[in-house]
């Protein structure tokens, strides 16, 4: 798959819209990525003509957030991409470089539940061709829903079919809907497929129960809904070398802006660098640590192992809560709590 990025956000033309702070100059430079944002290269001309000179003249479009790319966000991509095979055409993903809520004034953000490339590589999994990340700022924010649609039938071309939720909500006041698609799409020539909520037992699948799934501990119940394994995604930082200090060295995951589950002690394995490694992992605050200002942590004790992984990317996956967090009288309580935690997670990996 590749991502597509518009140097310095999409662009709107007079014609297209009254709103003067998004007139911007007709030369198109894009940014290509693939999943991971690696392997950049620029492409010189509108999105539309890098499409054509990919081989296609016809273009099937999915939109949304797509926060956790759960079965209902596959229901619209898979319906967009059985759209582009009937019509030859590229199989195309839009979506936002943030959460639109980050932007809107006076909205307060979700914290995610995957960071920006784990959802790319979700949505590669799902045989995506193209997903255009599209910078969300305060212009974009002010955008009017007619003018948003105009832009992409004006950058992406021959568009076919739109593929959204049925509830799908967009443009400036969030005042585009289902009803507007439809409306535009018989003007301007295109499909429009409103798919419907999915549903577990009864219950309609979001973000938002994901997302509640996961901050009650109730992560078979977020996996089922996510349709694979629920796991946390980040990057290994710099820690404050405590664990060293006590004798368990850990991995600090720099979970930022992501949902966790509750805190307490965890058995998990970890996966950096294509191999996987048994772990115990702690999510929680380290009260026994005195801090001015703590914060949630996730950090790993990877089992028997000594490598320096230091910005590496990296997969947790939990397999079971040992304990809930506490606070101990020293450390040397917390050293000795450490070591019946790592007896206990052996005995859990061997069984």
């Amino acid at each position: 798959m590749k991502a597509i990025i518009p140097e310095g956000g999409i662009t709107v033309h007079k014609e297209l819209c009254e709103y003067e702070a998004f007139h911007t100059s007709s030369i198109h430079h894009l940014d290509i990525f693939n999943s991971a944002l690696t392997n950049h290269q620029k492409f010189e001309g509108c999105i539309n003509d890098f499409f054509r000179k990919s081989g296609f003249h016809n273009v099937c479009v999915a939109i949304g957030t797509f926060d956790g790319v759960h079965l209902g966000h596959q229901q619209v991509i898979k319906k967009m991409i059985a759209d582009a095979k009937i019509y030859s055409g590229a199989a195309v993903v839009v979506t936002f470089d943030r959460h639109p809520k980050t932007v809107i004034p006076h909205s307060k953000p979700p914290p995610l539940i995957y960071p920006l490339k784990q959802k790319l590589k979700m949505i590669e999994l799902l045989d995506v061709g193209y997903t255009i990340l599209i910078p969300f700022d305060i212009n974009m924010s002010k955008l009017e829903a007619t003018c948003f649609v105009k832009i992409l039938r004006h950058e992406l071309g021959n568009i076919k079919s739109i593929s959204v939720g049925k509830n799908f909500l967009f443009g400036h006041n969030r005042t585009g809907n289902l009803s507007l698609l439809e409306k535009m799409g018989k003007h301007l020539g295109f499909e429009v497929h409103g798919l419907s909520a999915v549903s577990l037992d009864g219950k309609i699948i979001s973000s938002t129960k994901v997302r509640e799934a996961i901050s009650i501990g109730n992560l078979e119940l977020a996996s089922q809904m996510l349709g694979r394994e629920y796991s946390i995604f980040g990057v290994i930082v710099q820690g404050d070398g405590i664990g060293k200090k006590l004798g368990f060295p850990t991995a600090n995951v720099d979970v930022g802006g992501l949902i966790l589950p509750p805190n307490g002690v965890y058995v998990a394995r970890i996966v950096v660098k294509k191999a996987m490694y048994n772990a115990v992992l702690n999510i929680g605050v380290r009260p026994t640590i005195k801090q001015s200002a703590p914060q949630k942590r996730c950090e790993a004790h990877l089992l028997d192992f000594k490598s320096d992984i230091y910005g590496e990317e990296v997969e947790v996956i939990i397999q079971k809560k040992i304990r809930d967090e506490v606070k101990f009288k020293s450390l040397q309580a917390l050293k000795r709590q450490i070591q019946k935690d790592i007896q206990q997670a052996r005995k859990i990996f061997k069984n």
